[in-house]
């Protein structure tokens, strides 16, 4: 199946075109991503193609499956620390907390949306780990050199609704880095940085959809973009704890707060009046 190099691709580079790779069937533990995602793809893949691949199949493929019942438990053991949690009036409990990929999400990254019947999935293990698998797998079988993006939905601080992002990379840079540069009036960009891998899985599910069925999408116009699988991954888009400003919910930091004050205060007034006769 190997073709020369660039066939297909766009010379344009304000053109960026997407589209959804069909016919990849219903994927169950042990699947073979790369075949099935090659046979959909058949001889449209150029060099310089990206694609942006649903989690949720990763994690199918990956046997990533749990019963429904055991929901909870596994948002418990998917954190690694609680940022915020809310009652709805129903009674209903959202917890966003950093899962141990080092994402802040809802539940955890734990889906239950397009899954069988009765059951959840957890994301998968190492998600660029199997970005670069599927890019390397691709590569071989189809004889392109295309980039993996996996994906998956996340909500936004400040901003309603969801957007999708990337949460693994194989073999496509994450950012572009245009600090030092200069905008159109001359004047030098000093902390511009795009997160591309995000922008590219955004622009993916708007072909992919939620209920279409269609969990491969490919990219078509960024093939600067497509380089080693050794480039960093879609872990090194997750801000260092020590960087987040808003590392806790609103609620939860004045909780913080008031509890630490009200200790200083004890501590003060043990200091000031002994601890009695």
């Amino acid at each position: 199946m190997r073709r020369s190099p660039r066939c297909g691709s766009s010379a344009d580079p304000t053109l960026l075109s997407v589209w959804a790779l069909k016919g990849i069937p219903e994927i169950v533990p042990g699947a073979d991503l790369v075949a099935l995602i090659g046979a959909a793809a058949g001889a449209s893949l150029a060099d310089g193609d990206i694609l942006v691949v649903t989690s949720k199949i990763v994690s199918k493929a990956e046997g990533r499956i749990l019963a429904a019942d055991d929901r909870e438990d596994a948002i418990t053991a998917e954190t690694v620390r609680v940022v915020a949690t809310r009652t709805s009036p129903t009674g209903h409990v959202t917890r966003i907390v950093e899962n141990r990929l080092g994402m802040v999400s809802a539940a955890a990254g734990v889906d239950a949306s397009n899954t069988p019947e009765g059951t959840v999935l957890l994301l998968p293990v190492d998600p660029d780990a199997s970005a670069r698998a599927l890019a390397s797998g691709l590569r071989s079988l189809l004889g392109v050199e295309v980039g993996v993006i996996v994906s998956d939905t996340l909500g936004r601080a400040w901003r309603d609704g969801q957007t999708d992002s990337a949460i693994g990379a194989g073999g496509v840079h994450v950012f572009e880095d245009l600090r030092g540069q200069t905008d159109a009036e001359g004047r030098t960009l000093v902390v511009t940085l795009p997160c591309v891998a995000d922008e590219i899985a955004s622009a993916a599910d708007l072909v992919k959809g939620k209920a279409s069925k269609l969990p491969v999408a490919v990219v078509r116009g960024r093939g600067d973009l497509v380089g080693p699988l050794d480039l960093p991954g879609a872990r090194s888009i997750v801000r260092d704890q020590a960087h987040d400003m808003f590392r806790r919910g609103a609620d939860e930091a004045f909780a913080d707060g008031f509890a630490a004050g009200a200790a200083s205060v004890h501590e003060r007034d043990a200091e000031a009046f002994g601890s009695g006769p």
